[in-house]
């Protein structure tokens, strides 16, 4: 008996060795539960501190920037070199991250940029996201990549390791930095349009913009970024002009009611410079909501896999132009114009640009991201929702109705657009 305990003893201590022995494989893949923010995709990822434990971080996933960024307090908890002018800080990358347990080197990222806020908003890295690091391009493109926007899942893995499903289309790749170009036509004509996961809305440049809006007066169109397009809340978005494209071939899809803001000029040219070739723009999230979307870097090969058919009710919310403030508050910028006359009570006894909007029905907006208040900002047309707001130290009460903003009119025939205005 004795002998037998002792050679069951030995061989429990021989598995436990062997399994101590073996060596750890590397994840090929990993998939993520995703979480849409104002139709941004945002995952969590692990880094490495100085003093080798890890902690967890909410990264976006933004495909259309081959720029590295993270936040000034994230740069310091890593223990990074950081150095700055008057206009931007910058450090020398983090060794690596890792998604779901599968380690992405960041080893061919020469700097990261980091906002030059004030040691208050050491946390922000983008105004109204709770981000700490972003995956860009130039880090994306070394992988294969799936994001399922029905399922809210992320997946990232090595080329080759996807199985992708769906219509498909050959693109333009930066090789440099990653950025993808999508053979698009509008009107007949041909364009190429960016794929931008990173972009809860679409753009298009101001000429071929105001080229479709000057020929197509009845597509609906306004002034003011409100919804979706309310993207950053820089001082100019009250005065960005939106439209709906009655339809974009996109790649292999048809897509049709596009909702488009136009580019500022020399945004334009930047975001064209950055491709590296001829592009009229970009399509964002918000018209990839049904579709699981696959990046298939290595053949220089898109997909789109539908998962499900809904018209989201994107522009249907209160007229306001926000800006996330440094401070977690929101000021309003501006209000938008809805058939001819200002879509919110305004003035003295309304609301103004520089007040603060404090709550929507009693919820405090002060800390929400950009897409938590617009969503307490939406709702179907007609609706009634009670705001307050402060204005040199003091609060009050206003009641604003939500709008069906650019949209079509309940008895279009002849003329689509409720919004006229420019």
């Amino acid at each position: 008996m004795r002998r037998f305990l002792a050679a069951c003893l030995f061989f429990f201590l021989y598995v436990i060795a062997s399994a101590q022995q073996k060596p750890v494989t590397a994840l090929d893949s990993a998939t993520v539960p995703a979480t849409l923010d104002h139709n941004r995709i945002v995952i969590d990822a692990d880094v490495s501190l100085p003093n080798g434990s890890t902690q967890r971080v909410r990264a976006w996933v933004d495909n259309g920037n081959p720029d590295l960024e993270l936040s000034r307090l994230l740069a310091t908890a890593l223990g990074l070199n950081v150095s700055c002018d008057d206009k931007a800080c910058s450090a020398p990358p983090p060794r690596q991250i890792a998604i779901g347990g599968m380690v992405i080197p960041l080893a061919d990222i020469k700097e990261v940029k980091i906002p030059l806020r004030p040691v208050s908003a050491a946390t922000v890295l983008a105004p109204g996201m709770n981000v700490e690091i972003n995956l860009p391009s130039t880090v994306l493109r070394h992988y294969d990549v799936l994001i399922d926007f029905p399922g809210h899942k992320f997946t990232i893995a090595k080329p080759g390791a996807i199985h992708f499903l769906g219509s498909s289309a050959k693109v333009q790749i930066n090789a440099e930095n990653g950025l993808i170009q999508v053979p698009s036509q509008i009107e007949r004509k041909k364009y190429n349009l960016a794929l931008d996961v990173g972009a809860g809305i679409s753009f298009l440049s101001g000429e071929l913009f105001d080229a479709l809006a000057s020929a197509h007066p009845d597509w609906p169109h306004m002034t003011g970024a409100i919804g979706p397009a309310n993207t950053w809340g820089k001082n100019d978005e009250p005065n960005w002009k939106l439209m709906r494209i009655d339809r974009v071939q996109y790649g292999p899809l048809f897509l049709t009611d596009v909702a488009v803001v136009t580019l500022p000029k020399a945004t334009s040219n930047s975001f064209e410079m950055r491709a590296g070739m001829p592009t009229a723009g970009l399509l964002g999230s918000q018209v990839l909501l049904n579709y699981r979307v696959g990046l298939d870097y290595a053949h220089s090969t898109v997909y789109f896999d539908i998962g499900r058919l809904f018209n989201f009710p994107d522009f249907d919310v209160i007229g306001l132009v926000l800006r996330p403030e440094d401070d977690g508050r929101f000021s309003i910028l501006g209000i938008a114009d809805f058939d001819g006359q200002p879509s919110v009570p305004a003035g003295p006894t309304g609301i103004q640009s520089g007040d603060y909007l404090v709550t929507v029905d009693g919820i405090p907006v002060r800390g929400s991201t950009m897409g938590q208040v617009w969503s307490m900002l939406g709702g179907t047309p007609g609706q009634e929702r009670k705001l307050t707001v402060e204005r040199g130290g003091k609060e009050f009460a206003v009641a604003a109705k939500v709008q069906h903003f650019l949209g079509e009119t309940e008895d279009a025939g002849t003329q689509r657009g409720k919004q006229k205005k420019r």
